[in-house]
């Protein structure tokens, strides 16, 4: 049996009518840039993410790139991130003439460690802080960061804060007693529909999301060359535009997306059954924690034996893949960085063991349990 990592020719065959209806109707319109399409699924994402604004993007990079530029991130700015995430969120920091800033990690959940970033910040001289302009938390694989904790010390130290949310649209965590979106607890919040994702598009595309309506209005001049009107530039911006073709696709398959959430959580839950006992040792599977949504971006376990798991699965025709091997500090391009090995010991352990799982809301039970029948007759 040929288990893909992801099954994206079994979820188009069943939304290709409605998803061949909304591209035809852009054709028909001729309008591909800024129009009807996006401002339609700017509005629903808003609304799902319990946000006043959001923006259509090129890409979930952009998405970064913009929201540090609209909070005036550049040269000589430092910027707090976690050391375990995607490239695009330390490189979007650098690329603007910032300095990253590392933290470890929560070695349970994968995303940046709380006591790591209060550590760092209390550590911090006063010149060193004030040149923090923001903290950007990664909620990594679907869940989203400790922000019960992450909010409060930012405002403490009058740090904004961008959420890297690019795995996590629809994830919840408690703040104040209360059940919050990913993307409505920071200044602004940053999503990617690169096709994997959960709610992907047929090729790149993002979304910022805020609250606040003057970040709003810049990062809508920035998006669009920084001109208003046509011709007329204010401020350098970028062409970060989302077309209408993405956007009329997105908006097709948001309608479907709190199904396919359901069926990775009970993927999931069905992964945690059947992996039960193999859990204290040599295995590690995720965890939600309580009054979190975690919606399984990617379903990531942990194993001293990953790269012999790997192969062998693979040799079984299971696709599997590792997120991701070589944390930030460790990166070639951030030597200038001046970070060293074992400075982040629980990014680094993770790194060497983690291994993410199919959990795509099309795998049937069958199919889940012939993985986990071959990870079990692996140890």
């Amino acid at each position: 049996m040929n288990v893909p990592m992801l099954d994206l020719k079994a979820q188009y065959a069943s939304i290709k009518n409605e998803i061949r209806q909304a591209v035809d109707e852009v054709l028909e319109s001729q309008h591909f840039i800024l129009g009807p399409s996006v401002a339609k699924l700017e509005e629903e994402i808003a609304a799902y993410s319990h946000c006043r604004y959001a923006l259509g993007v090129s890409s979930g990079t952009d998405a970064i790139l913009l929201a540090l530029m609209g909070l005036g991130v550049g040269q000589g700015d430092t910027v707090i991130t976690t050391t375990f995430t995607f490239f695009a969120t330390a490189g979007c920091i650098a690329r603007l003439g910032a300095k990253p800033l590392f933290v470890d990690i929560d070695p349970v959940t994968f995303n940046i460690s709380a006591d790591g970033l209060e550590h760092l910040l209390s550590s911090l001289s006063e010149g060193e802080l004030s040149r923090v302009k923001a903290v950007v938390p990664v909620h990594l694989f679907g869940q989203m960061a400790d922000m019960g904790r992450i909010v409060p010390l930012c405002k403490k130290y009058g740090l904004k804060i961008i959420e890297d949310a690019a795995q996590a649209i629809g994830s919840e965590c408690p703040y104040e007693g209360t059940a919050h979106r990913a993307g409505s607890l920071g200044d602004i919040g940053c999503f990617s529909f690169f096709p994997s994702k959960n709610l992907g598009g047929i090729g790149d595309g993002g979304m910022v999301v805020t609250n606040d309506p003057t970040l709003y209005e810049k990062m809508k001049l920035l998006r669009a060359h920084g001109s208003s009107p046509k011709y007329y530039h204010k401020v350098v911006g970028g062409n970060f535009r989302l077309d209408e073709i993405q956007a009329a696709v997105l908006s097709v398959k948001l309608k479907y997306l709190d199904t396919w959430t359901e069926k990775r959580q009970k993927n999931a839950q069905r992964y945690d059954c059947l992996l039960s006992d193999l859990t204290k040792a040599p295995l590690i599977t995720p965890k939600a924690l309580p009054g979190y949504r975690h919606i399984y971006n990617q379903y990531c376990i942990r194993t001293e034996k990953r790269d012999e798991l790997k192969s062998y699965l693979a040799g079984n025709g299971v696709s599997t893949e590792i997120y991701y091997p070589l944390p930030m500090h460790l990166q070639e391009c951030f030597a200038y960085l001046g970070y060293s090995a074992r400075q982040f010991p629980d990014a680094e352990k993770t790194s060497a063991e983690t291994l993410a799982l199919p959990v795509y809301p099309e795998m049937g039970t069958e199919v889940l349990e012939h993985v986990a029948g071959l990870i079990r007759g692996f140890y």
